[in-house]
């Protein structure tokens, strides 16, 4: 029996990009649906109006169409972990982050089941949203390790900035759950198009939406305010240009998310817009992801102060 090709180092770092793009593009995707009130045009889960293959009206082409778009999702993925196997040399924290994405795939198949069961109850939609963020945590550190091979990843002594750079992580993680919750309370419930009913968040009667939205605006205003002095500091301490130009592209998504943000909230949140908010949602998490993987690790003799000619200005 003829044995499987082995799998180059940068063949493996493609694939590992590859996955990375599909787990992007789901999101965009799963979006969509709800957008377009599409979430419940296959009401039940995981036949789709009581068959592999029902008529299909608008609204249920969209939301089986999702569907079968994680079959595609799939493939990169299970290709990651499985290709881990076959890369020369072998890696194990390859392999280890690389089965982190099919599994992942698999939980959200599961979690987008039980969301149509619950008929979009808000928890389960959020779960589903945070699920694929974690899952994009996994591709980015499977991309980047995998661009390096063991010894030759970034390295920093300059404490202070690397803390810096990934305080953004759980800012970002913050500011996103709090999108999440805005969405949860907002319009667009996701069952618009099929007249179905769905559930919103009442937390505080009707004021639920307004009262979300103004935290998201405050939590967002805190990331951009301290994205742009961890772009200052970079600048100021002579960082490497990967760190620093993933940290200029977070700080222009980041400006470009509070204008698109303010506006869906004065024309009353149109469906277009909010989509366009959510999809650059997803890149400017991916956008704080790299700057925080570029900023390196730390060495065992890490400074805390800037270096001498860091106080000149570039």
């Amino acid at each position: 029996m003829r044995r499987l090709p082995t799998v180059t180092p940068r063949a493996y770092e493609r694939i590992a990009q590859a996955a990375l793009a599909v787990l992007t593009l789901i999101v965009f995707t799963g979006a969509a649906v709800r957008l377009t009130g599409s979430g419940l045009g296959c009401p039940d889960w995981p036949k789709c109006k009581g068959g592999l293959t029902p008529a299909l009206d608008t609204h249920t082409a969209i939301e089986f169409g999702n569907r079968l778009l994680t079959g595609v999702v799939a493939l990169p993925c299970i290709a990651a972990f499985f290709g881990a196997f076959r890369r020369r040399p072998y890696r194990r924290d390859l392999m280890l982050i690389g089965g982190l994405l099919p599994v992942g795939v698999l939980g959200q198949a599961v979690l987008g089941g039980m969301t149509v069961w619950y008929g979009l109850a808000p928890g389960w939609v959020m779960a589903h949203h945070g699920l694929s963020m974690l899952l994009l945590i996994a591709a980015v550190a499977l991309v980047w390790r995998a661009h390096y091979e063991p010894g030759e990843r970034p390295r920093s002594t300059d404490r202070r900035m690397i803390w810096a750079v990934r305080g953004l992580v759980p800012l970002g993680a913050i500011a996103i759950f709090a999108g999440t919750v805005a969405t949860a309370a907002g319009p667009h419930a996701g069952g618009a198009g099929t007249d179905d009913e769905v559930v919103r968040l009442r937390w505080f009667g009707l004021d639920t939406l307004d009262w979300a939205i103004q935290q998201h605006a405050r939590i967002a205003a805190v990331l951009g305010v301290a994205a742009v002095a961890v772009w200052w500091l970079a600048r100021r301490r002579r960082l490497d240009s990967v760190t620093r130009n993933a940290l200029t592209v977070l700080c222009v998504l980041l400006a470009a998310q509070g204008v698109i943000g303010t506006t869906q909230y004065l024309l009353e949140l149109p469906a277009e817009i909010v989509w366009v908010h959510v999809a650059l949602a997803s890149l400017t998490w991916l956008a704080i992801l790299w700057a925080a993987a570029a900023a390196g690790r730390l060495n065992s003799a890490a400074r805390t102060s800037p270096p001498h000619d860091a106080a000149e200005s570039d």
